[in-house]
This record gives C-alpha cells, sequence and structure tokens, in this order.
C-alpha cells in the first residue's frame, strides 16, 4: 500500500497534529512533535466487510486457566497469584532501578520449574546477558536467549519453537516494524510493535512482559495507550542511594492494584523482603521529636512506615515546604487545617516531611500521622516509639474513617506497638485490636489539646521534682 500522507505525532502522548509546532496542544511537551509517515486510507469499494461472529454468555462451568507461579513471592503477591496465560505485562522503571534483573530472575526460576521461557533482548548482546546471568548465579539456567529489534523476525522465531511460556521483551522501545516508515521508539513504532507482540501473546497463550523505559516525569515512554493495551502495568521504583526496590501494580486486571512486592538490590540480584514493615520502621530514638509510625495499606498488604516531619523557624520571605515520599498538596492542606482549626502558628515556618526509606505514600490515611508528626515537631514534644496513627483529616479538622482499620491494627500489635492513634467510630464499628490501646480522635484539635496537656504534665512533673 502506497504511503502518500504525512502526520505529525507528538512523541510524548500520540497526539496526532496538522503541522509541527514546537509545543504539543494535547500533552503540552515541548519538542516533541515529529513527522511520520501515515498508510493512505483505502478506497471504499476495497475495503473488507465484517462478517458475523458469535455471541458468548458470560455464565460458564469452564474453570479458569492456571495461573504459572513464578517462585518469587513478593513477584507472585503483585500478579495476585501468579501469571495468567495469555496475558500482556508492561514494567517501567528508572535506567539502573533492576528492571531487567528482575526479568531475568523471573525467566530462569520459570526455566527451572520446566517452563519454556524467551529472554528477547533488544539493547544487549546475547553474550552480555549471560554475563549479567553468571554474576546473578543465573548462568546454568535453561532459559532460552534472543537478540533481536525487528518484531517480524522474533514472532517468526518464537512461533518456530512451538510451545512457549513466558516471553520477555526489553525493551519495547528498541522494537520495530519493517512496514512503518519511522525509527524505533517513536508513537507508531512502539504502539505497532506492542500491538503485533500482544497479538501473538493472545493467540499462543504465552505470558508477554514488555520492559519500558521511563520519562523525566516518571512515565512510560512511548504513546499512553500503551498503558491501555496490556493487561497489567507495574513501577519499580528505587532511590539511587538506597538498596531496596519497590515493584508496584498501577493496573492489573487480574489482581489487586495499588499491591507492592518489596525487594533489595544485593551484589546477587534482588532479594524479596518478607517483612518490608519491620524494615521501613527502622530503629527509633524516643526522645526525638517529629516522628510517628503510620500503619499504611498497599493493596492488600498493611504496611508501617516511619513519618518524619521538621518544623524550624524561617529566614526567608516565603517559608520553604519540602516533601519527600508524599503529596505536596496534601501537606499543604494539612498545615492550613492545623492554622485554621487548630491554633497552630505554622505558616512563617520551614516544613519538611520524610517518609523514611524512600517509600511513596499515597493514600489519604495518612494525614493523622503527617499531622501527628507535624505536631510533634511544633510543641517539641516526642511521639512514643510504641504508636502509630493513620486516618483521613477534613477541611472543618474532622478526623474521618479509612478501610481496612483491623488490618492495620493487627499489623502494628504484631510488631509490638502499644497505642494507636485511630479516627472516632461508633461502638459497633470501634476497632479492635489485643494488646493495643485504641484512642480515637475525632477532630484534629482534640489531638493537639492532648499532646499540650501531656507537655503541660511533664513540666509540672520537673517543677516538683525540682
Amino acid at each position: 500500500m502506497s504511503r502518500t500522507a504525512r502526520q505529525f505525532v507528538c512523541q510524548s502522548c500520540g497526539a496526532v497534529h496538522r503541522k509541527w509546532m514546537g509545543q504539543c496542544e494535547g500533552c503540552g511537551a515541548w519538542n516533541s512533535i515529529v513527522e511520520e509517515a501515515a498508510l493512505e486510507a483505502a478506497p471504499k469499494g476495497l475495503r473488507q466487510k465484517g462478517r458475523a461472529l458469535e455471541l458468548k454468555t458470560l455464565a460458564t462451568e469452564e474453570p479458569p486457566p492456571p495461573r504459572l507461579p513464578t517462585g518469587i513471592g513478593e513477584l507472585d503477591r503483585v500478579f495476585g497469584g501468579g501469571l495468567v496465560p495469555g496475558s500482556a505485562i508492561l514494567v517501567g522503571g528508572d535506567p539502573g532501578v533492576g528492571k531487567s534483573t528482575l526479568a531475568l530472575q523471573t525467566v530462569a526460576a520459570l526455566a527451572g520449574q520446566g517452563a519454556v521461557c524467551v529472554y528477547l533482548s533488544g539493547e544487549e548482546a546475547i553474550d552480555q546477558v549471560r554475563l549479567r546471568a553468571r554474576r546473578l548465579g543465573l548462568g546454568q539456567s535453561a532459559a532460552s536467549l534472543l537478540a533481536a529489534t525487528n518484531v517480524g523476525d522474533a514472532i517468526a522465531t518464537l512461533e518456530a519453537a512451538g510451545r512457549v511460556d513466558l516471553v520477555v521483551v526489553d525493551s519495547i522501545q528498541t522494537m520495530y516494524l519493517d512496514s512503518l516508515d519511522a525509527a524505533p521508539g517513536t508513537v507508531g513504532q512502539v504502539r505497532s510493535s506492542a500491538y503485533e507482540l500482544i497479538r501473538f501473546a493472545k493467540r499462543s497463550g504465552a505470558v508477554l512482559v514488555l520492559v519500558g523505559h521511563v520519562t523525566k516525569e516518571g512515565l512510560i515512554a512511548g504513546p499512553r495507550v500503551l498503558e491501555h493495551m496490556v493487561d497489567t502495568v507495574l513501577y519499580f521504583e528505587g532511590e539511587r542511594g538506597l538498596q531496596f526496590r519497590v515493584l508496584r501494580a498501577v493496573k492489573n486486571r487480574f489482581g489487586a492494584t495499588d499491591e507492592i512486592g518489596v525487594f533489595e538490590m544485593t551484589d546477587r540480584g534482588l532479594v524479596e523482603v518478607a517483612n518490608p514493615s519491620a524494615l521501613f520502621i527502622g530503629q527509633r530514638d524516643p526522645s526525638v521529636t517529629g516522628a510517628v509510625v503510620l500503619a499504611g495499606m498497599e493493596g492488600t498488604r498493611p504496611l508501617l512506615v516511619e513519618v518524619q516531619a521538621l518544623v524550624a523557624p524561617t529566614s526567608l520571605a516565603t517559608p520553604r515546604r519540602a516533601v519527600v515520599g508524599w503529596d505536596g498538596a496534601r501537606l499543604a492542606m494539612v498545615l492550613a487545617v492545623l492554622d485554621a482549626r487548630c491554633g497552630l502558628a505554622l505558616g512563617g515556618s520551614d516544613v519538611y516531611l520524610n517518609i523514611a526509606g524512600g517509600l511513596r505514600i499515597g493514600e489519604p490515611a495518612a494525614d493523622l500521622a503527617v499531622a501527628t508528626a507535624l505536631i510533634s515537631s511544633r510543641l517539641n514534644v516526642p511521639v512514643s516509639p510504641t504508636t502509630v496513627a493513620f486516618g483521613e483529616i477534613g477541611l472543618a479538622g474532622e478526623v474521618r474513617p479509612v478501610s481496612q482499620m483491623d488490618a492495620r491494627l493487627r499489623e502494628a500489635a504484631k510488631l509490638g506497638f502499644r497505642r494507636a492513634l485511630v479516627p472516632a467510630l461508633t461502638e459497633g464499628r470501634a476497632p479492635r485490636a489485643d494488646d493495643l490501646r485504641i484512642d480515637s480522635i475525632a477532630k484534629l484539635a482534640d489531638l493537639v489539646d492532648r499532646v499540650r496537656d501531656a507537655t503541660a504534665r511533664g513540666s509540672g512533673r520537673q517543677r516538683q521534682a525540682g
């Protein structure tokens, strides 16, 4: 088919423009519009007519296809119990975070169970992949290796191999189709290459894992439609200065979203962390102010992390607000509530907030823990190391209930905590946990008064002793 039409496509969002522009009107990206060839539409008389297909009912007695466990517990947790045959998975992450290491370890683990696995590398030669496998202790794995960037060659090789259970493509930005007049990595090539590979996976029943790069904003590079084409989207996160990595599911058609798996990067590859709560809270000094433990939820897993806050006098005309691991807009809201509803003068102070361990928290249940840390730092009163907190804060200063409160409290009690600051509920709905004292907070001002009373009692005891 002739290619006479030309179009201008944004490489960030895939929007099509009639002419070149410096800034994309769809996503606002600068210098992302590239001219590409478009296939000419077929004449009306040559268009293929559709054929009637058989309708299926939703109810069926056929059992679902069995999942394919990888043997890596944290990875199976994120997938929802294992890999689903015929599914397409997209894994994104920053350069050097360990995407290729995780993919190679998954291939080797499944190959060790007798599955037919193929690691398709578009960035490294076969010898380079073997060298990395030896460093990880996987040099004797039965997994097959393939170095190719042409999608047609790759699919023909996979079909000739017969049965294939798992195919890892590292990375999708290096693959291309001969039928498209565009460079690898462009929107058209990424979209079309992924479409052909997904068609092969659905047709053959193989699990397809696509490894993708991310942009400087932290999003997977390529068209946004790529995330809609796959069944599961995973983000592999981690700070460069820390050895811990978090695999997060942001989309999963076969399991829970926002589920996480925690790994530790070592010289022998990624090692799963069985108890991440004990990892993220670490050792705490009971005399330090502005620190409190949050009993959070990541998917179906309760996770305890330490929230650290520092309120300090400012020498600037505009006070500084620095946030690591939480939403800056959410922090501004909590500070406004503490100022307007609780009478704390925080508007003229620098505020620093940090989620220890390099973890990112996005749920509103962290509001009460953040507010407790800010109050502790502002009033210079330490919070007991055996105290956890969770709850959502409204603009009126009320503390609202959150989901799965019992699971949060059970995790806190299991790790030795003795007190919990929770939203106030009715008696019939009050959460329960053995060996854990529950302090219900209805208004944020009540929490401030309790901390102030504790300060006054402590000062009175000091005067009496003197």
